[in-house]
């Protein structure tokens, strides 16, 4: 494989170490010393919460509720097939921010209870499969100026320590950006698949979705199938509610009118969404179901070398994702009818690509929101700064994944039919 600084933008990236993945000696370095460490982060709960609460003293973690969930996805991840020493490090790491974002969060609230107060207008909501457009849309609303957005340093680190509130530079940048590098090292053409070229880079809110232990997010990682039929089988209003409590403290923080969000989570709880956000305006994002699947499945399979020991088992995560997205699908044909239409609008991939400005337009216009010639000249700074393909691109093969695109295509049909049209193109 090409190195990053080696692209030619015209020329696609193959992936061709899946399986079995290369790493430059940098990457290797990084890797071997979080596995030397990791028999000091434990997949334990009694220890993460001992160490999240000695670290901020703090002891509040909020509602208890998510302890049981939490130990769960803990037994998931220590029960993975190869886990790697790297990997159990990678997870440790994550699990602790999450219980210290939980307890800061806690004693914001105790501290400030006005918190509660902060009136959220209806925000809008992108819903789509991962691949079909939702973050470039998200990225063009957010360089309108108009909305509230959630920066990755924030997704990741919400409310700032003791000590640190109003300090400038907010020390949590710099901790994202050496958390971003050690990203790059490890995976450098995974920022080709989904662009996250700062730590200012709008992300969405799967990480405060997470915080509560109930996400899809955690299924991202590599294979927990208990951990998803418990997901699936378990109502998210209350999850939900959280990250509605976690919105108002980061506007109680840090201001903002209106709240953009994306996460393709929310394709299969639209009910979910209408109940906790009355009044939303939601725009669901559609695309060739075999391209979404093929390269939805290509970036988990890259991404698993981060938690597992090779060799990979491709032509698995190919067919976890198909039979995945097929729920999340059906998900969507059951619910999408529920919606309120005066505030609910479709936006295929290949419309919205065509004529990108009058697609956003329409979205504003469904929002309510005045596309004004500030929220324009933004929108035009971005896409002259943000061409399609300009970091380079990878090739997305469905052979690569043990997948067959004919065979994709007539899986998804019923979906195909409603949302794009029949035949549906190759893209």
């Amino acid at each position: 494989m090409q190195g990053q600084g080696e692209l030619d933008v015209g020329t696609p990236v193959v992936l061709d170490d899946l399986a079995e993945p290369r790493f430059g000696t940098a990457a290797r370095e990084l890797l071997g010393l979080m596995a030397s460490v990791a028999d000091l982060c434990p997949l334990d709960s009694a220890t993460l919460h001992a160490q999240a609460a000695a670290e901020l003293g703090l002891d509040d973690f909020g509602p208890r509720d998510y302890v049981d969930r939490l130990e769960l996805l803990l037994d998931c991840y220590r029960a993975v097939p190869g886990l790697s020493p790297a990997g159990q490090v990678n997870l440790y790491a994550q699990f602790l921010q999450l219980l210290k974002n939980r307890l800061l969060l806690a004693d914001l609230v105790r501290r400030e209870p006005e918190v509660l107060e902060t009136e959220l207008v209806p925000p809008v909501v992108i819903a789509g499969l991962p691949r079909t457009g939702t973050t470039h849309l998200q990225q063009l609303l957010a360089a309108t100026g108009l909305f509230r957005t959630l920066p990755y340093w924030e997704s990741l680190e919400p409310y700032p320590l003791p000590g640190e509130r109003g300090v400038e530079p907010d020390p949590r940048i710099a901790r994202t950006v050496q958390a971003m590098d050690a990203m790059h090292t490890a995976m450098p053409h995974l920022i080709l698949m989904h662009e996250m070229a700062g730590p200012e880079h709008v992300h969405e809110e799967i990480a405060l979705l997470a915080a509560d232990f109930s996400t899809m997010f955690f299924e991202t990682l590599t294979d927990v199938p208990r951990w998803v039929d418990h997901y699936r089988s378990h109502d998210q209003d209350p999850h939900y509610a959280y990250l509605r409590l976690q919105l108002q403290a980061l506007q109680h923080l840090r201001g903002g009118r209106r709240w953009l969000l994306k996460s393709p989570q929310h394709l299969e709880q639209l009910p979910v969404v209408a109940r906790v956000f009355p009044g939303a305006a939601v725009v669901i994002t559609h695309r060739d179901p075999a391209h979404v699947v093929t390269s939805l499945a290509t970036m988990v399979a890259y991404t698993e070398r981060m938690f597992r020991t090779p060799p990979l088992d491709v032509a698995a995560t190919g067919r976890r994702w198909a039979d995945r997205l097929a729920v999340m699908l059906d998900a969507l044909l059951r619910d999408r009818d529920t919606l309120d239409p005066e505030v609910s609008m479709d936006l295929p991939f290949e419309t919205f690509m065509a004529d990108q400005e009058g697609a956003l337009e329409r979205v504003l216009a469904l929002a309510g929101e005045d596309f004004t010639p500030a929220a324009r000249a933004g929108v035009a700074d971005y896409l002259a700064a943000h061409a399609r393909g300009h970091l380079g691109r990878v090739g997305y093969r469905p052979g690569a994944v043990g997948l067959d695109a004919d065979r994709l295509r007539a899986r998804f049909a019923a979906y195909s039919e409603r949302f794009l049209g029949t035949p549906v193109e190759n893209s």
